[in-house]
């Protein structure tokens, strides 16, 4: 068998795997759900924002509002539990969150999205949008984290 082919073959595996763990638990989990859910995470999302200032409490304590379920997602070989939310069901073109943890829940990142309120609908959030990156993601997990909010089809 040909390298290149035994990677895609282990690929395959790993994320047919990563969907079993996900369907296990009904693929329900939501990011506000996440912090109770298990003290790992918790600790992955304290370790995250050391040294953060002035977050406003709905990041840290990943208390928004989550209407979508988080989903597997590989990067660089590694897999992460990805997920939106929002400081609130009507806020969220305008203040929202991307995080990621790591599937040994050792690791995890966010990408706080803040866009002024009252921006005229015919303006693009994306070039009004102001960034901040927590959990020191490189390169690879902050394109994996915009990726995601290109998911959304009110984000253009």
């Amino acid at each position: 068998m040909s390298r290149m082919l035994c990677k895609a073959l282990a690929t395959a595996l790993l994320l047919g795997g990563s969907a079993a763990a996900m369907a296990a638990n009904d693929g329900q989990v939501r990011v506000n759900q996440l912090l109770g859910s298990d003290p790992e995470y918790r600790e992955a999302w304290q370790d995250a924002l050391e040294g953060e200032e002035r977050l406003p409490d709905w990041v840290i304590n990943l208390n928004g509002s989550s209407q979508e379920q988080m989903s597997a997602v590989a990067e660089d070989g590694d897999q992460y539990l990805v997920g939106p939310l929002c400081e609130s069901d009507d806020n969220c073109t305008y203040k929202r969150l991307i995080v990621a943890f790591s599937w040994d829940k050792d690791d995890a990142y966010g990408m706080l999205v803040e866009v002024p309120e009252g921006l005229p609908s015919d303006k693009s959030p994306t070039r009004h949008a102001q960034y901040r990156w927590l959990g020191e993601p490189d390169d690879g997990m902050k394109a994996l984290l915009q990726e995601q909010l290109k998911r959304d089809p009110k984000w253009y």
